[in-house]
Order: C-alpha cells, then structure tokens, then sequence
C-alpha cells in the first residue's frame, strides 16, 4: 500500500536536519486532531529529557486503528504547525516518502539514516496498556530508549503492561531522564507531570455531537 500525500510540502516530507551528537525524541501520531494533551507530552519530554529536538511525526495511518475518515496527511501536517511555536519542535510526515507502515520501520530507517544522533521514542501512557500488540515490539524496545509520559487513566500501566514487565529490569528512575539518550537499549522510563483529559477521540466526538 502506497501512501497519499499528495499536497505535503517538501520540507515536511523529509527528515529534519540533525546533526551527530543531538538528542532527539520521536513522538509519533495521527494528531486527528492534535491538542493540549499531545503538547504536554511533547513539552515533558523536551524538558525532562534535556532534548535538542522533538520531531513530532504526523503519521499517514495507523495499522491498529480504522482508518477510514482520517483527514487527509496535508490537513493533519498543517493543524500540527498551526498548534506548535517551541522551535525545537519539528513537524515531519516523512514516514509517507519513505511508505513505511509500522513503528519498528520507522525507527529502522531513521536510525540508519542518521548515524550519531542519539534518539529517543515518545509515547504516551494510554499506548503502553496495548504496545505488545504493535508489530516487532519487542525490536522497538531493543532498537531506541523509550521515554513513556503519563496520562489520564493510564497510570498504573507502567507496572501491569506487557512490555512493562517484560522490559522491568530495563527501566530506569524518572529522576535519571535525561540519562536516556546516552543509554544503549532496552532502556525506559516513565515520566509523571500534568496531565490534560482531552482527547483527540473525545474532540472528534464532540465535532459529530456539535
């Protein structure tokens, strides 16, 4: 399956420029819509992680989830400028150029394309409960460190998630983030700090209801 993206400008179809010794994150999504609550994220990650970057991947679809009805990639890249103004935060729907579906082959290309650059995965607490269902997830865990940042009702998946547990003696002390990019993996940790309720589901259904 080839990705449509047609009216993504050029810029927003490839990598950012990085340069060898950055520490990155990678923070990945539809963003249908992207929120407050996705800011949060990306801001504690920043911050917390001591990150030179943040490259915050609109995603073309997600091989999880129906897919029918997204917006299209041009809309959801343009609602992610729109919300953002860190300029450490660079916007990127790349994953459509390279016509990657899955996590583990996102983080295979970026890792081979940009030798020396420390990066991190971005995700937030509500993926965790369901990350053993991504495919290769396992080879995700092995292949960057993974920063997970708290959200509302997913708390305790830190301690009951499948990858919780199977990685436990990989995680290390929130306190030791911004030790993460310079940790070989499996290596992860979970990062509390303020939560927003909004949802990108719970803003979709308040557009239909409205």
């Amino acid at each position: 399956m080839m990705f449509d993206h047609a009216g993504v400008s050029r810029p927003h179809l490839r990598m950012p420029h990085v340069e060898p010794g950055m520490s990155v994150g990678l923070f990945g999504g539809s963003f249908n819509p992207p929120h407050d609550g996705h800011l949060l994220v990306a801001e504690l990650a920043l911050r917390r992680i001591g990150l030179d970057q943040l490259w915050w991947m609109v995603t073309p679809g997600n091989p999880l989830k129906e897919n029918a009805g997204l917006p299209a990639l041009r809309t959801r890249v343009a609602w992610s400028e729109a919300i953002n103004d860190d300029p450490r935060v660079k916007v990127t729907a790349f994953e459509a150029r390279y016509n990657v579906h899955y996590t583990a082959q996102t983080l295979a290309l970026v890792k081979a394309l940009n030798p020396g650059v420390r990066f991190v995965w971005i995700m937030g607490a509500d993926n965790l409960a369901t990350f053993h269902h991504w495919q290769d997830w396992r080879t995700i865990a092995m292949t960057f460190p993974i920063a997970v940042i708290d959200r509302p009702g997913s708390t305790l998946s830190f301690l009951s998630s499948v990858m919780a547990k199977a990685f436990w003696q990989a995680r290390i002390d929130e306190g030791d983030a911004a030790l993460l990019p310079r940790l070989d993996p499996p290596a992860w940790t979970f990062l509390h700090g303020p939560r927003s309720p909004l949802s990108s589901t719970a803003i979709r259904a308040g557009r239909t209801e409205g």
